[in-house]
């Protein structure tokens, strides 16, 4: 097993995207021919020196069904300080799979020697990622016991895996929102108890999606850990800050109304903007994370390389002011102050090959391997 502990020197997570080759139910749904980079390749820039398209380095528009793109993946990876993937992992209603190919792949291709895990995005399979309608193209039930049980089997081989992470002897299974499932618990358990069947200290169950955190419904006897996913962990905590002032901004439309050209520009300048995008700091951002307390044995960090999804949805969300220079420096920060905590040392990155988000890792025209070799780096100084 790829046994990671509590004492270990940190280790870098890269988030993993495999939809980077056709299926029949985006070509259904999207176009004959649809994969990421078809978002990938049609984006066109907002405003000026917006850098869209983003181009991968020689127009590496690949396919991941080609064993040797796996391969060069793994090995770019593991030089450059990443320890491992975490392929996202889709499963649906009465057990349909999708994007599961590559990582099946994988597992028989050992010739792939980087360490990963699964995260399952446990949502439905919807229309949503253009900013249209939410019709859904593949639908999510969670079943019974008959049902988690067919999962565990299913996932069973991956965890068996010399390559699968383990933290203190139990494989790592992220789910992305916990709170859909209303049996989240009793399900958790069960995948607990057929790991300890097949040897495993248990299964580690880690949560990624940052409003699990926030949620009265669970305590934290329910999962092991909860994972910063960035920049959306950031992006709720300040949604929580702004609905608690939620009741001031309201007094100040209604004062606009009562006032109109008599109010005065400060209050304006207080009111949102209406974008057809929003732009955030990429700076401000990653002084939250790094102002973070991390406190809680619970917490494992999370790290953003970029953001900008205006490939999948011109109404997005972007972040100025990145650069390889300022993620070395904030990734370095983070480091040390995960060293310094109580938390499992690890880092997960958003991401390896999110390339609709603009959230990658994996080296492109404008700043060639310049974030990877900023990781390879900091990780060089562990």
């Amino acid at each position: 097993m790829a046994e990671i502990n509590s004492t270990d020197k940190i280790k870098t997570i890269a988030f993993y995207l495999p939809q980077f080759h056709c299926i029949p139910e985006n070509d259904a749904a999207w176009g004959k021919g649809f994969t990421e980079w078809t978002n990938v390749k049609k984006a066109r820039p907002q405003f000026h020196d917006h850098y869209q398209p983003k181009v991968p380095l020689n127009k590496n528009y690949y396919n991941l069904l080609d064993k040797e793109t796996q391969e060069w993946q793994s090995e770019l990876a593991q030089r450059n300080g990443v320890y491992g993937f975490c392929y996202y992992h889709y499963w649906f209603k009465d057990g349909k799979k999708l994007l599961e190919k590559p990582a099946e792949n994988m597992l028989k291709n050992k010739d792939i020697t980087i360490p990963f895990c699964f995260c399952w995005a446990n949502e439905n399979w919807t229309r949503n990622w253009d900013g249209g309608n939410r019709e859904i193209i593949v639908e999510q039930d969670y079943g019974d016991i008959n049902d988690w049980e067919k999962h565990f089997l299913y996932l069973l081989p991956f965890f068996q895996d010399e390559r699968y992470i383990t933290y203190n002897g139990s494989p790592i299974l992220i789910v992305y929102k916990p709170e859909l499932i209303n049996d989240f618990k009793e399900m958790a358990d069960y995948l607990k108890k057929r790991c300890r069947d097949y040897g495993f200290n248990g299964c580690e169950i880690m949560v990624q999606f940052p409003q699990y955190r926030f949620s009265p419904s669970f305590d934290d006897d329910t999962f092991d850990h909860y994972i910063c996913f960035e920049p959306l962990f950031t992006s709720y905590e300040l949604q929580l800050l702004r609905e608690r002032t939620s009741s001031m901004v309201s007094l100040r439309r209604k004062l606009r109304r009562l006032l109109g050209d008599k109010l005065s520009d400060t209050l304006v300048k207080l009111l949102p903007e209406n974008r057809k995008f929003r732009k955030y700091s990429y700076d401000e951002y990653w002084n939250c994370i790094l102002s973070r307390s991390y406190d809680s044995e619970k917490y494992i960090a999370g790290a953003f390389v970029d953001w900008d999804n205006t490939a999948r949805n011109k109404k997005g969300i972007l972040f100025t002011g990145a650069s390889p220079e300022k993620f070395e420096n904030y990734y370095r920060q983070l480091t040390e102050k995960i060293k310094a905590g109580r938390q499992p040392q690890l880092i997960f990155i958003n991401a390896w090959n999110e390339w609709g988000e603009g959230a990658y890792l994996e080296p492109d025209e404008k700043n060639g391997y310049g974030y990877l070799e900023a990781v390879k780096r900091c990780m060089n100084d562990e």
